[in-house]
C-alpha cells in the first residue's frame, strides 16, 4: 500500500505490523460552512485590561496554523522516523518511501507535467534562490516592483528589469508584453506572484504566461500566497516553475517546493554540495576531488532531507484536496466580503489595492484572504499592538517585505526600515489575513475592535 491509499497511521501500521489501524481525523468531515480544525484554536491570551480571550489568528499570510490533520499525520509517523535513501533498516525504508511519496503527492497537487520535478527546499525564498542559482549566466529576469522580496532579490547576479507597479491586470499584461518585445535575444525569465501578500489581489498568471511564451521567455510563479487558497495547476497555467512554502500551506515544519522543468536545474552545479548530491565521488588524478553529480531532485537536495517537513507539506496538500477547494473558497469569500464591507464602514479606514479604486465596495472576487489597510490619524504599528493587547487579535503591521509595493500603495511616501512585523517603520499598514481555519468570530471581533480603536482618542 502507498502513502496516498491509507492515512499515515494506517500506513505506518501496515508497514511495521501488517495490521491496518483506524484513520486519523479527516479534514473533510466538517460541514460546508465551518472552519477546518487547526492547532491553536483553543489557545487563550491575556488582555491588557484583565482577563483573557481566545486568540484570533489573523496573520495567515505570514504563517498559517497547522491543520489538525497534518499534526495527527506527523505525530503518527514520528515514532517511526528514520534516515532516508541509504538506510537498510525497516524505519529507514519506511521514511524513504514516505519522503518520495510526498514528492509524488505534491507533484499531483500542483498538476506537474511528465518530466517535471519537485525539489524540496526550506521555503519559497529558498526555492527562488535555487532557481536563480541554476539560470544560465546570460539570463534576463523580468519582475514587477510589486513582488515580495523573496521574488525581487534573488536575481541580483542576473540582468534584472524591474517593471513599475501596474494598476490593473491589463496593465500588467501590456507592460510585460512591451518589456519582452524590447528585450535582446537570449534566455529570459519572468517571475510573478499568484496573489499579493499585501493586497491579496490575484494576478493574471495565465495571461502573463501566454505573453512569456509568445516571446520565448520562461516564467516562474510565486504561489506562496495563492496555493493555500486556490488550486494551482502548472500545466493549466502553462508556467515553467512554481515555488511555495509549507508554513503558509497549513504545514509549518520548514519545507518548501520548487516544482517544474528539469533542464536548467539538471544543467547547473548543485545548489548545495554534499552527501546525496553526488552519484560518484573519488580522488582525482590531479590530487583533487572528482565528482559526477546526480540529475533530478537529488542534485539540489544535498544533506539529510527534512522528511517530516516534506511529509507535513504533502499531508496538507491531501487535506486541502479532501476538504474541497470550492467549499473552502466559498467560505473564504464570504469572510472576505465581511472584512471589506466592515472596513468600508469605518471612517478614515482605507483598504490598500492596486487594481481597484474602491475595494471596500468592489466584490471580493479576484482576492484571497489578505487585506491591508490604514486608518487616518492612527499609526498602523500602534493599531496592530492595540488589536493584540486589548482584543487578543494577531495581526501584522509593517511593510510586509514588499517595500516598493508599499511605497506605491501609500502614495510614494518614504518608507523606513522594514522590520517585517515589528513597530518602527514610520510609514506602514496593518495586514489581516485568514483562511481555511478562521472562525467567523475572529472576523467579527476584528471589525468590532477596529471600529472602537479608530474612534478612540490617541494616547
Amino acid at each position: 500500500m502507498s502513502v496516498d491509499t491509507l492515512p499515515l497511521t494506517a500506513h505506518v501500521t501496515a508497514h511495521l505490523s501488517g495490521r491496518p489501524s483506524a484513520a486519523s481525523p479527516g479534514t473533510g468531515s466538517t460541514s460546508a460552512d465551518t472552519p477546518l480544525p487547526v492547532l491553536g484554536r483553543d489557545v487563550r491570551v491575556p488582555l491588557a485590561g484583565g482577563g483573557d480571550a481566545p486568540y484570533a489568528a489573523l496573520d495567515y499570510a505570514a504563517s498559517a496554523p497547522a491543520l489538525q490533520r497534518v499534526w495527527d499525520d506527523v505525530a503518527a509517523y514520528a515514532p517511526c522516523y528514520g534516515s532516508v535513501h541509504r538506510g537498510a533498516g525497516r524505519l529507514s525504508q519506511l521514511s524513504t518511501e514516505l519522503y518520495e511519496q510526498s514528492r509524488a503527492t505534491v507533484a499531483r497537487f500542483l498538476g506537474c507535467r511528465p518530466g517535471d520535478q519537485v525539489i524540496f527546499t526550506r521555503a519559497t525564498t529558498d526555492s527562488l534562490n535555487l532557481l536563480a542559482h541554476v539560470l544560465p549566466a546570460d539570463t534576463r529576469v523580468f519582475v514587477f516592483e510589486t513582488e515580495h522580496h523573496a521574488a525581487l532579490l534573488p536575481w541580483r547576479d542576473h540582468r534584472t528589469r524591474c517593471l513599475p507597479a501596474p494598476r490593473s491586470p491589463e496593465q500588467a499584461v501590456a507592460a510585460l508584453e512591451a518589456a519582452l518585445r524590447a528585450a535582446p535575444a537570449g534566455p529570459r525569465l519572468v517571475c510573478v506572484t499568484g496573489a499579493s501578500n499585501v493586497t491579496g489581489e490575484i494576478w493574471p498568471v495565465r495571461e502573463l504566461a501566454r505573453v512569456a511564451r509568445r516571446h520565448g521567455a520562461r516564467i516562474v510563479l510565486d504561489a506562496a500566497q495563492l496555493a493555500p487558497h486556490h488550486p494551482v495547476d502548472i500545466a493549466a497555467l502553462d508556467v515553467d516553475w512554481v515555488a511555495l512554502s509549507g508554513h503558509k500551506l497549513y504545514a509549518p515544519f520548514g519545507a518548501g517546493v520548487l516544482a517544474g522543468r528539469a533542464d536548467w536545474p539538471d544543467a547547473a552545479p548543485p545548489y548545495l554540495a554534499g552527501g546525496g548530491a553526488g552519484r560518484r565521488v573519488e580522488r582525482g588524478p590531479d590530487g583533487g576531488v572528482a565528482v559526477e553529480w546526480h540529475t533530478g531532485p537529488a542534485r539540489h537536495e544535498a544533506g539529510s532531507p527534512n522528511v517530516i517537513g516534506a511529509y507535513a507539506l504533502a499531508s496538507a496538500c491531501r487535506a486541502l484536496e479532501a476538504a474541497g477547494f470550492d467549499r473552502l473558497l466559498r467560505r473564504e469569500q464570504r469572510l472576505l466580503r465581511g472584512v471589506l464591507d466592515g472596513l468600508a464602514g469605518v471612517p478614515g479606514a482605507r483598504v490598500l489595492s492596486l487594481f481597484g479604486e474602491e475595494p471596500g465596495r468592489a466584490g471580493p472576487a479576484g482576492r484571497v484572504g489578505v487585506v491591508s489597510f490604514v486608518a487616518e490619524g492612527r499609526d498602523s504599528a500602534e493599531l496592530a499592538e492595540a488589536l493584540s493587547a486589548e482584543y487578543g487579535i494577531g495581526a501584522r503591521a509593517g511593510l510586509f517585505c514588499a517595500h516598493p509595493l508599499l511605497r506605491v500603495l501609500l502614495g510614494g511616501a518614504p518608507a523606513g526600515p522594514d522590520t517585517c512585523g515589528a513597530a518602527g517603520a514610520p510609514m506602514n499598514a496593518v495586514r489581516v489575513s485568514f483562511g481555511a481555519g478562521t472562525p467567523d468570530e475572529h472576523v467579527d471581533r476584528l471589525l468590532t475592535a477596529v471600529r472602537a480603536l479608530v474612534r478612540s482618542p490617541r494616547g
